[in-house]
Parts: structure tokens; C-alpha cells; sequence
């Protein structure tokens, strides 16, 4: 790969432990602030800032700013990753753990997967996909499932559903923006969807009325610096991490980062934000882990799916 024979091996180490934990801790993150801070508002905060910051740096190093046309690309992935996606994450955290919340959202590739059996046709249904898609499928149904005497109680239902809309959401426009004009750095475009993602998710807050009651003065320490967190290591640190190894490493090595992000936040969730780690979510997760990496290795080596990441264009 272009610069492998000068690059010290402590830089990609350094990249993937970013990208594998910041990420991963980002599920907690969020957990903290939307518990005082109204989820679209939160979200708002985040991707406005983050993407004032990456736009404002790219336009400062001389990047051309996207054109029109890409400007209507980017308001419509916004729309689906930020909107649907991130602010359906933050309003289900309210309700679902951060580890829990994780693992429904690596589901992801299953319905990516789906999307191009049923829809696109591009993807053709083999034996062991269908396995690793009932798979997949299996571990969302033990973590919703009331049937299931597995000790500790099923995941609201609501949120979980919200969680399911989020993953779908990201699949689609995953597929999009390998079609839609978007413009060439992969940076810039990402500082253009999360500024544009941002505005979006502040009409989306206001409309809903969460600004009528928020008082900025009575939230927490804990909950600005989860805010901060997202905005910083969790946005700006982390997706310039991934650009870097993007152009050194393989896709995918790069994105093992879908199978450790669920893990480091489950562990996380439980021993930092005090979350139950009963038999349920470890089945429950495992499911979905094993379901995932089945349909990871079927797809290996398509640079396409992984144009986007998951909880940071992020997480």
C-alpha cells in the first residue's frame, strides 16, 4: 500500500486503537448526555460543532468547497445518516443500554446485505449467507424477545425498533453514496454532511420542541464532557484515524472496527455505566457478532462498504 515501507508500525496501531476504542466508548457517551440533554438536540450540538471544525479545516488547507449538486447529495445522506440514523440512536439510548444499542447498530451489513439480494440484485443469496443472515437476525430476536427465559428482561421495544430504523437508514444510504456526486476527499465530505447533518438535526430538535425547556445552565459536568468526548476524540480524532488507515490498510482489516466497537461498548456500558451483562445480551450480541463477521468475510475486499463509517461519520 502507497507509504507502507516509511510508516512506523506505532502510527497504524495507534490509528486502530483509536478507531476501536473512541468509537466503541462513544455508545456510553451518548447514554450520559441524553439523559439530561433531549436526544436531536444533543446531536445537533455534536455534528454542528464536529462539522464546522472538519469543513472550516479542509476549506483552510485549500479543499474545494462541494458544489451545488454535491451540496444537494450531501443534504440528502445527511438526511439518512444523521436525521434517521444518529438522531433515532440518541432518542433510543433513552431507552436501550449503550452496549445493547452497539450491538443492534452493527446489524448494519445484514441489511446492506438484504438491500442488495431483494432490491439492488447485486449480491446472490448462497447457503451460507442465509445462515449468517438468520444468524444475525437470530441475535436481535433473543435481545426483543419475551419468549426467551434467558434472565434479565427483554430491551424496550420502541427503542429497538428506533435502533432497527437507525441501521436501515445508515444501509441505505451507504448504497446511495456510492451513487449520489459527493465530493472527492473523503474528509470534506464528511465535514459537509456532519455541518449539514447538524442543521438538519437542530430544525429536527426545534420542531419536536426540545428547545422550549432545555436549560443549558442545569445539565451536568458529566454530560458537557460526554458532549465534548463525541465532538473531538469521538468525530474529529477518530474519522481522521479512519481516512489515515483507509489509504494505508486493507478495507478489511480497516473495518474490523464494525465486530470490536459492540464489544468495547457492552464491557464498557457494564463497567462503567453500570449496564447488566446477563445471558441474554451475551447470547444476544454473540449472535449478532457471529451473523455480522459471516456476511464481513463474504463481502471482503469491496472498498465501497466502508466509504461511511458507523457511529462517527460516525458513532
Amino acid at each position: 500500500m502507497q507509504g507502507q515501507t516509511y510508516r512506523p508500525a506505532w502510527k497504524t496501531l495507534l490509528a486502530f486503537a483509536i478507531i476501536y476504542l473512541v468509537w466503541g466508548l462513544t455508545f456510553l457517551a451518548i447514554r450520559v448526555g441524553v439523559r439530561e440533554v433531549p436526544p436531536y438536540a444533543f446531536a445537533a450540538m455534536r455534528f454542528l460543532v464536529a462539522g464546522l471544525f472538519l469543513y472550516g479545516a479542509m476549506i483552510a488547507r485549500g479543499e474545494r468547497s462541494p458544489s451545488a449538486r454535491e451540496w444537494m447529495s450531501v443534504f440528502i445522506i445527511a438526511l439518512l445518516i444523521f436525521v434517521l440514523d444518529y438522531g433515532s440512536l440518541f432518542w433510543a439510548e433513552r431507552r436501550v443500554p449503550s452496549g445493547i444499542a452497539a450491538v443492534m447498530m452493527a446489524t448494519v451489513p445484514v441489511f446492506m446485505a438484504l438491500g442488495e439480494i431483494v432490491f439492488l440484485r447485486t449480491q446472490r443469496l448462497t447457503i451460507r449467507l442465509v445462515l449468517a443472515l438468520l444468524t444475525g437476525m437470530g441475535g436481535v430476536a433473543l435481545l426483543m424477545s419475551r419468549s426467551f427465559n434467558l434472565g434479565g428482561a427483554p430491551i424496550d421495544r420502541a427503542g429497538a425498533l428506533a435502533l432497527i430504523l437507525a441501521a436501515i437508514s445508515f444501509s441505505i444510504s451507504s448504497v446511495l453514496a456510492r451513487k449520489l456526486p459527493l465530493p472527492s476527499s473523503k474528509i470534506m465530505s464528511s465535514g459537509a454532511q456532519m455541518l449539514a447533518g447538524g442543521v438538519l438535526l437542530a430544525f429536527t430538535a426545534a420542531a419536536l420542541g426540545e428547545f422550549r425547556d432545555f436549560r443549558p445552565g442545569a445539565v451536568s459536568r458529566g454530560a458537557w464532557l460526554a458532549l465534548l468526548y463525541l465532538i473531538v476524540p469521538g468525530s474529529i480524532i477518530a474519522y481522521t484515524a479512519y481516512v489515515w488507515l483507509i489509504h494505508h490498510e486493507s478495507p478489511t482489516r480497516v473495518g474490523t472496527y464494525a465486530y470490536v466497537n459492540p464489544v468495547v461498548a457492552v464491557l464498557a456500558g457494564h463497567f462503567l455505566g453500570g449496564e447488566k451483562l446477563d445471558l441474554r445480551t451475551i447470547l444476544g450480541a454473540l449472535a449478532v457478532l457471529i451473523g455480522v463477521a459471516a456476511i464481513g468475510t463474504a463481502r471482503a475486499g469491496r472498498p465501497s462498504d466502508l466509504q461511511h463509517p458507523p457511529s462517527a461519520a460516525t458513532v
